[in-house]
This record gives structure tokens, sequence and C-alpha cells, in this order.
């Protein structure tokens, strides 16, 4: 007789920091390095390996302040990075294109039409 209107619930998405630039974002669409015991300073591309964890946004900017700068990378991870571990990490610097990709997607609403 007097049935409730069930709520849809949204689901969580967590947000992150890119340490370089602090613009706030999905944490899917931000790329992860991780400190860990055995390898080192590394990429995560999961997002779930073990270890303390720091976030970089696709921005080539933000990608070149870390590879020329290490200090940054030192202080969030709180350790000391090594060149070696920097070149591997300058193999994952998105390509321009890939940030202009995903800035042309994020501007179509949720309609599918784009906002201006």
């Amino acid at each position: 007789m007097g049935k409730k209107k069930r709520q849809v619930r949204r689901k969580h998405i967590p947000q992150r920091s890119c340490i370089v630039c602090r613009r706030k974002d999905e944490k899917r669409q931000l790329t992860r390095l991780v400190r860990t015991p055995d390898e080192g300073v590394v990429v995560d591309p999961t997002g779930k390996r073990n270890g303390r964890g720091a976030y970089l946004c696709r921005r080539p900017a933000c990608w070149d302040s870390v590879l020329q700068n290490a200090r940054l990378l030192n202080k969030a991870l709180k350790t000391t990075v090594s060149r070696a571990e920097l070149d591997k990490i300058a193999a994952y610097k998105p390509a321009v294109s890939e940030v202009n990709e995903l800035h042309s997607g994020r501007e179509k609403s949720s309609n599918g039409k784009q906002e201006h």
C-alpha cells in the first residue's frame, strides 16, 4: 500500500591529488608511483600494489617537473629516488596525444553532448 521509493545510491569515486600541481582528480585518472620494499620506486598501473604511493596527473609538465626535480618524489614517498628509478618512471610519461584525448573525452556531459 505505501511502498517507499528506493533512492539510487551513487558509487563513491576516490579522489587523489597530483604531487606537483595539487589538482584533485579521480584515482583512476592519475598515475600511481609506489615505494616498494623489494623493487624501490616503480610505476603502479593497477593502483593496488602495497607500499607508500604518490600520484601524478597526465599533464606532461607535471611529469617533467618530477623527472627534473626528484626532491618532489623524495618528499612524497619519504625516500631517495635513484637516477635508474627515474629513468624507468620516465618510460611511463604520457604522450601529448593521450592527454588531448583525455581532455576531449571529459568535455562530454552525461547525456553525451558537448559542453561549452
